[in-house]
């Protein structure tokens, strides 16, 4: 293909490779047998080579074999890390020099995405960047919770003195005080449950629990617990020639 995309995924701690190629946008997903395979037709490596990159070090399965590693991390760090195996990566694979290349995430790659960008753009490197995308971006705090907020009222999940209570004491930055936390109790509440009332729930959790799957309608709840199953079996470990862990979906 013509183009290359880094994907990098969700918050600080969660596996790109995990979620990201496993479960949504990647060749493969995992059948309810926990064992075997199933063709994505969706899946992006369809029309372009995809690149999962487990950052910052010590998520899903990346490791560092220096401790310190672990206490540095933070935007900086993890975008400084990327460009570093960017830059190895593309000398190991000299063919894929040249093409188009894309940043792709969601969620909090909002910050990692742009930064990475703005590193490789600072670099002058030869790495033909053309363009970032990203989903659903965590970019500010207090302005992400007003848009959540917005959203629960516009669709009925919190009343309207709910939402005018907190509008009356809230102004979203450092300085709000007591009346907006009491305020924003309601919200806590109404955002824990939102996936409860929006999406499905798998009923064959392992600890016999229901829980809210975070994915489309249509998708089956219970594909992150057959993902967890899948990347923990030793033999799928060897197979994928990474070292014997604990496989976790977020650190």
């Amino acid at each position: 293909f013509a183009h290359a995309y880094i994907e990098m995924h969700l918050c600080p701690g969660c596996s790109s490779f995990g979620y990201g190629a496993m479960g949504e946008l990647g060749p493969f997903r995992v059948n309810s047998d926990n064992r075997t395979l199933s063709t994505n037709e969706h899946a992006w490596n369809n029309v372009a080579n995809v690149l999962f990159l487990e950052s910052p070090a010590g998520v899903g399965f990346s490791y560092s074999n220096t401790t310190s590693d672990y206490d540095k991390s933070g935007d900086q760090r993890t975008s400084e890390d990327a460009f570093l195996f960017l830059v190895s990566w593309f000398e190991r694979f000299p063919e894929y020099k040249g093409r188009s290349f894309y940043i792709s995430g969601e969620s909090y790659a909002g910050h990692y995405v742009p930064q990475l960008a703005a590193t490789i753009l600072s670099h002058n490197t030869s790495i033909n960047l053309q363009g970032i995308l990203v989903g659903n971006p965590y970019l500010d705090d207090n302005m992400n919770t007003k848009g959540v907020i917005d959203f629960l009222w516009s669709h009925a999940v919190i009343s309207d003195e709910v939402y005018a209570n907190i509008t009356k004491n809230c102004n979203f930055n450092l300085s709000d005080g007591n009346a907006c936390s009491d305020a924003m109790a309601a919200y806590d509440t109404a955002n824990t449950l939102l996936f409860d009332i929006y999406g499905p729930v798998c009923i064959d959790a392992p600890d016999g629990k229901y829980y809210p799957s975070r994915y489309v309608p249509g998708y089956d709840p219970c594909t992150g617990y057959y993902i967890d199953a899948y990347l923990n079996d030793p033999e799928v470990q060897k197979a994928l020639h990474v070292r014997t862990t604990k496989w976790a979906g977020c650190t």
